[in-house]
Formats: C-alpha cells, structure tokens, sequence
C-alpha cells in the first residue's frame, strides 16, 4: 500500500496493561474509521511500560490491519504517552481516544472536522453538555461535575468537560502548547485545556454518548488529590507568567470582538448592590444550613469563601465589565484576600458577641453576621474598585494578522490509509 496523501488524521491509543481489551478495541476502531473517513489516517497504540502481554498484542496488530502503528514507551504515564506522540505525528490533527470506547464513536467526525478545517484549535467531547447521553454511577456523576465546577470558577475557563478521553488539536497548535503541559499522568488533559483556552484558543465541543466502564482501575481519591495539586501549579503558573499565554495567542490566537464599554459608577453600584444582596441571602442560608454540622466558625468560613468565590466572579463580569480570561485567576486569587479581610471582619462579630452573650444562639448569631456581612460587602465593592479591577478598562483589540504556516490537508484519496504497519521504539531522553 503506498502513501498518496499526506496524513490528516492520526487517532491515538494510549494504553497500560489492556492485553483484554486492546485488540476487539482496535478491530473496532480501524472498522469505524474504515467506513466513515475519507480522509487519509492511521491509529497509533501508545504503549506506556505496559507489563503483560500488551506490546505483544499491538505489535501483532500493526501486522494484521493496515494503518495501525505502534509506539512502544519505556515509562509510564498516559499523559507522557500522548505527548510524546502526538509531538512526533505527521498528522494535520492529532487525537485520542480511550480504550475501552466509552464514548460512541460516531462523535469522531464531528469532533475533527472543524480541526481539519481550520476553524478551531482543540476540540473535546463533553459527557455534561447539553444533548450529551451518558451512563455511569451517581458517585462519578457528582465527582466529575464537582471536579469541572472548581475548574471552570479558579482556572478562569468554560469549557465543560476536562477529563472525557476523547480529545484532538491541530498539529501546529500542539506543537506550541504541549511543551508547556508539565504533567504526565491524568491531569495532562485538564492543564493542556487550561493552557489552551487562557491562551485564546479556540476548543470545539462535542455532546457524547458515554457508557462508563465497570473495570476502569482510576484511583478516584489519588487522582483527585493529584488534580487539587496540578490545578495550584498551574494557577501559579499563570500568575508569574510561567506559561507565557499572551505570546501563544500572538501567534495563534484570533482577534477577538470589540469589547463593551464597562458599566457606569451608577450601573457599578446599582449591580454591586444587587449581587451584594443576593450574595448576603446566599451566605445566610448556608450558614444555616452548616452550623447545624459543624461548627459555628467553621460554618461562617465556608459560608465566605463559596459565596466569595461566585461574588468576584459575578462583579468581574457584570459590575465592571470585564471578559474574557485575561486575568482571571489573578482577580480570583485578590478576590480571595478580600474573602481574608472579609472573614475577620465577620468572625470579628461573631468573637465579640459570644463575648458579650455567652448563651448566643444560631437566630441571633444570623443577624449579627448578617450585618458585619453587609460592612464586609461595602469593604468588597471598594477593594474592588480602586484594587482589583482598576485598570481593568478593556482596550481596542491589536489586529493581529491571519496565520500563514497553518497545515492545509491536501488531496483526498480513495486509498486513506498510510503505509505498512510499522513499530517504534521511544526511550526517555
């Protein structure tokens, strides 16, 4: 068979110990792709430090069906799998799949075509969007909403779902974010949308249809703590400017729209006052709520930080006006401290009046609090003001000119697939 187009697609993988899965799976995939892909492809096993017979399998599948391709790494780790190969793929797009096919394959098309045609950068399916069909356990349900929740409030992002395996970028927009994605495991997808989406990228979504897999052997609890872990980093990051965002977007980055004028000082205080009102409403009733299982400071703190959070969130985007990414986290991590003079401010309250009345109870705990809350509102809206969102009067955007050196996938050919099956050897460097 020979190669009479260059590669538009390349479908990645990435597997450790799946000598029961791998080649149904595969057969599976190369049918689907066979049938439904004009364009020319290959898939691509990545193999990481696999220890039972799965090298073996793969090696015997790139014999068997053409197109499938082999990469065989010493070291563990899905994320360093993929990174390591979608960085050497020839193709226009690289994607991944997982191997158990959780997600309905038919989703594929819809997820590369606006990649192969310029029109976005990253694309990913999402099992929380709006159209998406999913089966799985109550348990995983609220860990993965929970966990795309904190993502979206700290990180500064809106994309739905960072962790479904079923994910592509262009070739070009690969080779200049995945340098920058320091984890190697399970986070790698999380922190390379991170990376993307503050950098202006464009990431199409894609509702799915997922059925969760009874055998997945993820540690929930130790991924979950890796993942708190990898979301500081990155915040970090973005702060001392470690990921250089803005230089991405110069070179990859589109124009964006010319940006509303910020609200008035009368539309700032009219809406201040409005989320300052609702935000007091909310702490109430989760102090309320909280103090009967915990207690009273404990409550108080909690109570602050999460409506603390949506309150910054909710000022930075209707109060002053200000869209976009650029400096979300930043404004989030001030927001924060505010939440620290906030806090003082009300347990202050809260010392005094069991200070004055030690048989104080929860009815009149609310009311005390309830007014050092709306002290600490007042404090809020004039740190933010003067503080956090000062210079925050968004310019005209820079006309940045089209890209030139995009890959272009040429000349469709009835012959799709690549070359004889091949094997390759990656050692860490």
């Amino acid at each position: 068979m020979t190669r009479s187009a260059a590669l538009a697609l390349d479908v990645v993988v990435p597997v450790y110990n799946e000598q029961q899965t791998l080649a149904r799976s595969i057969r599976v995939l190369h049918a689907y792709l066979t049938d439904q892909f004009d364009e020319p492809w290959r898939i691509t096993i990545a193999n990481n430090a696999s220890t039972d017979n799965t090298a073996a399998i793969a090696d015997a599948l790139t014999a068997e069906l053409p197109g499938v391709h082999a990469v065989h790494l010493v070291e563990k780790g899905r994320g360093r799998a993929l990174k390591r190969v979608w960085l050497a793929s020839p193709a226009a797009v690289v994607a991944y799949v997982d191997v158990d096919l959780s997600t309905d394959l038919r989703a594929l098309p819809p997820l590369v075509a606006p990649l192969l045609s310029g029109h976005s950068d990253v694309a990913i399916g999402s099992r929380l969007s709006r159209g998406s069909r999913v089966t799985r356990g109550g348990k995983r349900e609220f860990i993965s909403r929970s966990y795309n929740a904190l993502v979206r409030t700290t990180m500064g992002v809106e994309f739905s779902d960072a962790q479904c395996g079923f994910k592509a970028m262009r070739r070009d927009v690969a080779q200049r974010v995945l340098p920058l994605v320091e984890d190697n495991g399970w986070f790698f997808d999380t922190e390379m949308l991170i990376i993307a989406e503050r950098a202006g990228l464009r990431i199409h979504e894609v509702p799915v249809d997922w059925i969760d897999d009874p055998d997945s052997r993820v540690d929930v609890v130790g991924t979950a703590a890796d993942d708190l872990k990898g979301l500081v980093r990155v915040a970090h990051s973005l702060v001392t400017g470690r990921i250089p965002v803005d230089e991405i977007y110069a070179e990859l980055g589109r124009p964006p729209y010319e940006p509303p004028n910020p609200p008035t000082f009368l539309g700032q205080v009219l809406r201040f006052g409005v989320i300052g009102v609702l935000s007091t409403v909310a702490f109430a009733l989760l102090y309320l709520v909280l103090q009967y299982v915990m207690p009273a400071q404990l409550a108080n703190f909690l109570s602050l930080l999460i409506t603390a959070i949506a309150n910054t969130w909710a000022n930075r985007r209707l109060t002053f006006g200000v869209r976009g990414r650029r400096g979300a986290v930043k404004h989030q991590a001030q927001g924060l401290v505010i939440f620290g003079l906030a806090w003082l401010v009300t347990s202050g309250s809260l010392l005094v009046l069991h200070l004055v009345r030690a048989d104080a109870g929860p009815q009149a705990e609310i009311i005390v609090l309830t007014a050092a809350n709306l002290l600490a509102t007042v404090m809020r809206f004039v740190l933010l003001r003067l503080w956090v969102f000062r210079s925050q009067r968004t310019p005209a955007p820079t006309r940045i000119e089209p890209r030139t050196s995009r890959d272009e996938v040429t000349s469709r050919d009835a012959g799709s697939r690549t070359d004889a099956p091949t094997r390759q050897e990656v050692t860490s460097s």
